[in-house]
């Protein structure tokens, strides 16, 4: 089973995207979950949600504590909160960022950081900043597993072509990069 935690602020499509990704491991054939998280639930405000996917039944239904991965949709919550917290070691980080990565309090246990300045992208693409759909695109191009066709087409489908393209962009400008073998 492959769990991530994401991270973001409210009305930056955290929880969206997390649904997102959920529906195109199944369209694809898999298991997924994602079970939410809310604070005081205003924009702005940190959020927070669990997803799981496997190729079988998924039965925990509780909190990911050792996440294999962990999305960040805004970078100003690694100082606000907890967002590596278990991360297991080798796992994959993706964030939204405009910072380099020698800039970055990366955990050492991070095998894999990818890193992109979503919310730039966002705004040049669809005219909002809000990062979901670009994130998504760095989240599959790192993550095992995850069908990018079938996730653009939910995309298109929801949020309409302009964001598709932020999607598609995301993908193509994430720099993956491998910080320890593994």
């Amino acid at each position: 089973m492959l769990e991530i935690r994401f991270h973001g602020r409210g009305g930056q499509g955290t929880v969206n995207a997390a649904q997102l990704l959920a529906k195109a491991v199944v369209a694809a054939g898999g298991y997924a979950q994602f079970i939410p998280a809310f604070g005081v639930e205003r924009k702005g405000s940190p959020v927070f949600g669990y997803f799981r996917m496997d190729s079988g039944t998924i039965w925990p239904k509780t909190q990911v504590y050792e996440p294999d991965g962990v999305v960040i949709l805004d970078d100003s919550l690694i100082r606000a909160v907890p967002v590596f917290e278990g991360l297991r070691e080798g796992g994959f980080v993706v964030l939204n960022t405009a910072l380099d990565v020698r800039e970055l309090a990366l955990p050492p246990q991070a095998g894999v950081c990818t890193l992109l300045d979503a919310t730039d992208i966002a705004r040049e693409l669809i005219g909002a900043e809000i990062p979901n759909t670009v994130m998504l695109g760095a989240l599959a191009r790192t993550m095992p597993g995850v069908d990018a066709d079938i996730l653009a087409g939910l995309i298109r489908g929801k949020y309409g072509e302009k964001n598709e393209r932020a999607f598609r962009a995301g993908f193509g400008s994430a720099q993956v990069l491998r910080l320890k073998e593994g």
